[in-house]
C-alpha cells in the first residue's frame, strides 16, 4: 500500500493507480497505490507488458512522461476514463492523500543516482488506457513550478495539460522546448487565458500545440522493463523493497468520474474519449462533488 513515487527516468518510473482490482479513479482518487516499473521501491509492479509506449520529454523546467498502459493489470475498470491526481486535491491535502513523488532526474541533482529530491509540484491523469505524469524541477521558482504543473485543468487531461507525441508501441527519450501552460493561447496576436468552469462540459476555444523536441532516443521495452511480473495475479505483485503504509481515505469536495458509471444525485455527466495521432485526443472524464 505504499504512497510513494519514484519517477527518475524511461526504465524507472511509477504511475498512481488503485489498490484493488476493477476500481475507477474516481472512487479511489484518495487512496491510491504506487506502481512501478522496476522494484526495489517497496511498491507495487507495474506487469510486463503493461506499458505499450512511453514518451519522455525533459525539459529546462519540468520532465513530462505520457503514454500507454493496459490499465486492467494495474487494478483500473477496462471502462474507466480516469481522471487527475495531484499534491493539492480540492481540500489542499492532496490525491491521493499522503501521496509523495521524488526523483533524481533533474539537473540540480548533479547525476547523483542514490540522491534523491522531494517534487513538491506534479501533476498525473491516467485512464483511457493512457497516462500522462509531469513533475516540476524543485529548484525552479515556485511561480514556474504552478504554472507547469498546473492542477486546475482537470476537466481536459492529458491533451491540454500535456501535449506530447506519445506512440503506442515507441518507447523514447527526448529534449524538448517548454509546453505553453495550460489555459494560454494566442489569437489575433493576444494572449487569452481560458478559465475551466465548474460546471458544465469544459470546450476549450483553442488547440493545444506540441512543444518541439530533439536528440530523441528510443528503447526497446524488453531493455527497459526487466524482472516484472507476469499479469496473472497483478494486483498483489510487490517488490522487494518495505512495504509502505496505506493513505487513509476521507471526502473531498472535488472527484473524478468513470465514464459508463452511473451518476449519482452529486455527479456530472462523464466526458467521453476522441482518439487521434497520439495520446492528444484523449479526454479525461471528472465531475464535481457538491
Amino acid at each position: 500500500m505504499c504512497q510513494t513515487l519514484m519517477v527518475n527516468h524511461i526504465d524507472d518510473f511509477c504511475l498512481w493507480a488503485p489498490p484493488s482490482p476493477n476500481s475507477t479513479i474516481g472512487d479511489t482518487e484518495q487512496e491510491e497505490v504506487a506502481w512501478c516499473s522496476k522494484n526495489g521501491w517497496g511498491t507495487r509492479l507495474i506487469p510486463a507488458g503493461a506499458l505499450q509506449g512511453v514518451q519522455v520529454l525533459k525539459t529546462s523546467m519540468y520532465i513530462q512522461f505520457a503514454g500507454f498502459v493496459d490499465q486492467t493489470q494495474l487494478d483500473l475498470a477496462a471502462g474507466d476514463y480516469g481522471g487527475e491526481l495531484d499534491p493539492h486535491g480540492a481540500d489542499l491535502r492532496g490525491n491521493p492523500l499522503g501521496g509523495l513523488v521524488y526523483s533524481n532526474a533533474f539537473p540540480s541533482n548533479n547525476g547523483n543516482n542514490n540522491s534523491f529530491q522531494q517534487v513538491m509540484d506534479w501533476n498525473s491523469f491516467i485512464g483511457g488506457n493512457q497516462f500522462c505524469f509531469t513533475i516540476c524541477d524543485p529548484s525552479t521558482s515556485s511561480a514556474d513550478q504552478s504554472m507547469y504543473c498546473q492542477n486546475t485543468y482537470d476537466e481536459i487531461g492529458c491533451t491540454y495539460n500535456m501535449p506530447n507525441n506519445a506512440q503506442n508501441g515507441t518507447f523514447e527519450v527526448c529534449d524538448a522546448d517548454l509546453k505553453t501552460p495550460v489555459g494560454l493561447y494566442v489569437t489575433n496576436g493576444a494572449t487569452m487565458t481560458y478559465t475551466q468552469p465548474y460546471t458544465g462540459v469544459a470546450s476549450p476555444p483553442y488547440t493545444p500545440i506540441v512543444p518541439s523536441s530533439s536528440n530523441c532516443v528510443t528503447y526497446h521495452s524488453t531493455d527497459l522493463y526487466t524482472n516484472l511480473p507476469s499479469p496473472t495475479g497483478a494486483s498483489s505483485a510487490t517488490s522487494t523493497g518495505s512495504s509502505g503504509s496505506s493513505g487513509s481515505s476521507g471526502s473531498g469536495t472535488k472527484s473524478s468520474s468513470a465514464a459508463g458509471s452511473t451518476p449519482t444525485s452529486n455527479s456530472a455527466v462523464a466526458i467521453g474519449v476522441s482518439s487521434v495521432a497520439g495520446i492528444l485526443g484523449t479526454l479525461f472524464a471528472m465531475a464535481f462533488l457538491s
